[in-house]
């Protein structure tokens, strides 16, 4: 993996040993998830005060919707949405990133004090890159997606999803790279579920390490997603637990940052996990001692 070790916001990371659990706070009317619940700016913030409490080690902040059936959403809009959140996110010294397509959102939230960009259009628009380029301090997370941002893509097929997913990884990674982006600043992202049916998500996740061979820190999205959904037969506010078991199996397989909405028990699942994997020790140990 390059670059394992990475400072980001002020705190250490090391992907070889460690997995990060990424908390959501969606500031949209209509997530798929919680339907708005933290779309009011003061459940938003408290979203956020409540996530650090619980242990999220970042913060993922986004105002705009990945599917476009809520229309349009300007982009002064999605600053309005988004901005006060990155502040009050840093005001409680968490790692924080936002979740934009546009250049001027995500350098009007890198200015608020924001660390990582979450570009979940696969750098549709290269500018991004030239941002990050410019700020050494920065993360680009680049994720696999192939319609235009906010655009249906319908009928998705692959002949071998995770082959082509690490090939357009490693696209664009080598476009990054040659747009000045760092090793060290490059996160990747198999984006679950985007332009993908549930079939193809199931097998990407098997073959997850396909996907991480590509060489950078990976991010898992599988928190209450629609191939959670249809394979149990569960609506959007009883996955936890099919999430949880994507999640783990997904950091078995090489992923190192899991985006997730149940804050509290990912963190368990997540640091149990470590546990069992030899990369971090019990908090205390009296049974059979």
């Amino acid at each position: 993996m390059h670059e394992p070790v990475r400072v980001i916001g002020g705190r250490r990371f090391d992907f070889d040993r460690q997995v990060a659990v990424m908390a959501v706070v969606n500031r949209t009317p209509d997530s798929f998830y919680d339907k708005g619940a933290t779309f009011a700016l003061d459940k938003a913030v408290a979203a956020v005060a409540r996530a650090v409490d619980e242990g999220a080690d970042w913060v993922d902040i986004g105002g705009v919707k990945f599917s476009p059936d809520d229309g349009e959403v300007p982009a002064d809009v999605e600053l309005d949405r988004v901005l006060p959140v990155v502040r009050a996110a840093v005001e409680k010294e968490a790692v924080v990133s936002v979740d934009t397509f546009r250049v001027e959102v995500a350098e009007a939230a890198l200015d608020a004090g924001a660390h990582i960009v979450n570009d979940t259009t696969g750098l549709h628009d290269p500018a991004l890159a030239d941002l990050v380029a410019a700020r050494p301090g920065t993360q680009l997370i680049i994720t696999h997606s192939l319609a235009a941002p906010r655009t249906p893509y319908p009928r998705p097929s692959y002949v071998d999803i995770a082959g082509e997913i690490a090939a357009f990884l490693r696209e664009k990674v080598d476009l990054a790279l040659g747009r000045g982006v760092r090793p060290y600043q490059i996160i990747i992202d198999p984006g679950h579920d985007l332009n993908k049916n549930t079939l193809h998500t199931l097998e990407l996740t098997r073959r997850l390490g396909e996907i991480a061979a590509v060489g950078y820190p990976m991010l898992a999205a599988v928190s209450n997603k629609d191939f959670v959904g249809e394979t149990l037969d569960r609506p959007p506010g009883e996955r936890l637990a099919g999430s949880l078991a994507a999640a783990v199996v997904s950091i078995l397989h090489g992923a190192r940052i899991v985006r997730m909405h149940n804050v509290r028990e990912s963190v368990d699942a997540v640091r149990m996990t470590e546990a069992i994997m030899g990369w971090r020790s019990p908090v205390y140990t009296k049974h059979n001692m």
